[in-house]
C-alpha cells in the first residue's frame, strides 16, 4: 500500500516556485484575454509618449511609471503584464505557503483570484498580490511591512489604502503605537492618492448606483467562509493573536452582504482584497474532521465547490466571453 509522504522542504519549493511560474506566464502572457485588455492597451500605448514626471503625476502613478520604464526599455504590453502577474503569484505562493494545507489554498485561488482578477482586474491584481505578502507580514506582527505592502499596492490602485485599518484593529501588541502608524500612513496615502478623486469616485460608485454584474455573488462567496470563520474560530484558528485579525477580515467580508445592494460596483472591489480570507478559512477546513475518512469528505468538499463555481462562471458570467477562449502570445 502506498503511503503519501510530504516532500522535502527543499523539493517543494522548487515545486511551488515552478507551480508560480506557471501561473505567472499563463497571466502575464496572455492575448486580448480579460475584461480589461482593450482597457490597458492604450494605457501602454499613452505611457509611452510621456515623461517620467508626467507619469508619475497621473493616478495610480505605480502604473503609469511602470508602463513607461517598459516602454522605455523596449517592452510591450505583455512584459508590463508579465510583471503584473509576477507580483500576483509572489504574493500567492508566500501566502499559500503559510497554510496548513497550501494547495488547497491555491485550489482556492483559482477560479476567481487568479483567472477573473488576475486577468481581468490587473491594477487591482498587483495591489492585491502586495496585500497578501502584507497580510503574511501582519499575521507575524510586522505593522511595518504591512504598511509598505499595502502603501506600494495603492501606487497601482488606490482602494487598496482601505486595506491600512486593518493593522490597528487586530493588533495587540502595543495598540497606541500601531494606532499612530496606521492613522498617519492611512491620513498620508489618502492625501497623495485619494483626495483629489474622492469625490468623483463616491459619485460615480455610489451616488451613479453603478451595478456590477455578478458582485453579489462574489460578496456571498467572501462571507461564506467568513461565516465558517466565525462559527469554528477556535478550531481553525487556535492562536488568539492570528484569530483577532481574521475575526475582523471576516466582520468586513460580512459587512459586505447588506451593502452590496447600496453600491454593488464599490463594494465589489472593496472585497476583491477580502479574498484571501477564502483561501485561508478552506486551507483550514480540514481541521474540522476528526477521522482521514472524514478528512478526505472535506477535501473532495472544497474540490467540488470550486470546480461548480470554476464551470458556472465559464458557462454563465456575463463577462466570461472575454476570458474564452484562451489565448497565449507566443501561440497567437
Amino acid at each position: 500500500m502506498l503511503v503519501p509522504r510530504r516532500l522535502p522542504a527543499a523539493q517543494a519549493s522548487v515545486m511551488w516556485w515552478v507551480v508560480g511560474l506557471l501561473f505567472a506566464m499563463m497571466i502575464g502572457l496572455r492575448h486580448e484575454v480579460g475584461g480589461d485588455w482593450f482597457n490597458y492597451l492604450p494605457h501602454f500605448q499613452h505611457a509611452a509618449t510621456m515623461s517620467f514626471a508626467e507619469a508619475a503625476g497621473m493616478g495610480d502613478p505605480g502604473h503609469y511609471v511602470l508602463n513607461r520604464l517598459v516602454a522605455g526599455l523596449g517592452g510591450s504590453i505583455y512584459t508590463v503584464n508579465l510583471i503584473y502577474a509576477a507580483v500576483l503569484m509572489i504574493g500567492t505562493v508566500v501566502f499559500c505557503r503559510r497554510q496548513p494545507n497550501p494547495w488547497l489554498a491555491l485550489l482556492a485561488a483559482v477560479p476567481y483570484m487568479l483567472i477573473v482578477v488576475g486577468m481581468g482586474y490587473t491594477r487591482q491584481s498587483v495591489a492585491l498580490g502586495l496585500a497578501l505578502i502584507g497580510l503574511v507580514a501582519l499575521g507575524e506582527h510586522r505593522i511595518r511591512t504591512f504598511v509598505i505592502c499595502i502603501a506600494l499596492g495603492a501606487l497601482f490602485h488606490k482602494s487598496a489604502v482601505l486595506l491600512l485599518p486593518i493593522a490597528a484593529l487586530a493588533s495587540s501588541r502595543n495598540r497606541l503605537l500601531t494606532g499612530t502608524i496606521v492613522l498617519l500612513s492611512t491620513g498620508l496615502m489618502y492625501y497623495l492618492l485619494l483626495a483629489e478623486s474622492a469625490e468623483a469616485m463616491w459619485t460615480n460608485y455610489v451616488e451613479a448606483d453603478m451595478q456590477s454584474s455578478g458582485g453579489a455573488i462574489r460578496v456571498v462567496m467572501n462571507a461564506v467562509p467568513a461565516v465558517l470563520l466565525v462559527v469554528f474560530r477556535k478550531r481553525l484558528v487556535p492562536e488568539p493573536g492570528e484569530r483577532k485579525l481574521w475575526l475582523w477580515i471576516a466582520a468586513f467580508a460580512l459587512l459586505c452582504v447588506p451593502l452590496v445592494g447600496i453600491a454593488s460596483t464599490a463594494v465589489d472591489r472593496v472585497a476583491l482584497y477580502l479574498i484571501p480570507l477564502q483561501l485561508y478559512v478552506f486551507a483550514r477546513l480540514p481541521r474540522l474532521a476528526t477521522t482521514t475518512r472524514a478528512r478526505t469528505a472535506v477535501v473532495v468538499g472544497i474540490l467540488g465547490y470550486y470546480a461548480a463555481v470554476q464551470f458556472v462562471w465559464l458557462n454563465f458570467a456575463t463577462h466570461a466571453p472575454y476570458w474564452v477562449p484562451y489565448q497565449l502570445m507566443p501561440l497567437t
